[in-house]
């Protein structure tokens, strides 16, 4: 299971607030849970997405195209993905490594 960090930035918006693409792209990944195919976590500057790394791909193409359906001609994606092979390891996991270790 892989693990993207992804923001999608829209270029050229009438107003500074992005938080109605936000939302549309929000819609877009719960879509994708009820299917099975991923589970996410929203972020105040980023969405954090967990899945299968073909699967996640699908969705981060998904959300890059939504500014564009609501009229926006420029869009910057920023996507970093830890794709780790040797254990599943989920967000939740790896927050739980991290807590085990500020208790010690």
């Amino acid at each position: 299971m892989a693990i993207v960090d992804v923001t999608v930035i829209p270029i050229g918006t009438d107003t500074p607030s992005v938080s109605t693409y936000v939302a549309d792209i929000q819609r877009i990944l719960e879509k994708y849970k009820v299917e099975g195919k991923i589970n996410y976590q929203l972020t105040p500057m980023n969405t954090i997405i967990e899945g299968e790394l073909s699967d996640l791909l699908q969705v981060i193409q998904a959300i890059h195209e939504a500014p564009f359906q609501q009229g926006i001609q420029r869009v910057a994606t920023n996507i970093r993905i830890d794709d780790r092979r040797d254990l599943k390891r989920s967000m939740n996991d790896k927050l739980e490594s991290v807590h085990k270790h500020l208790q010690a």
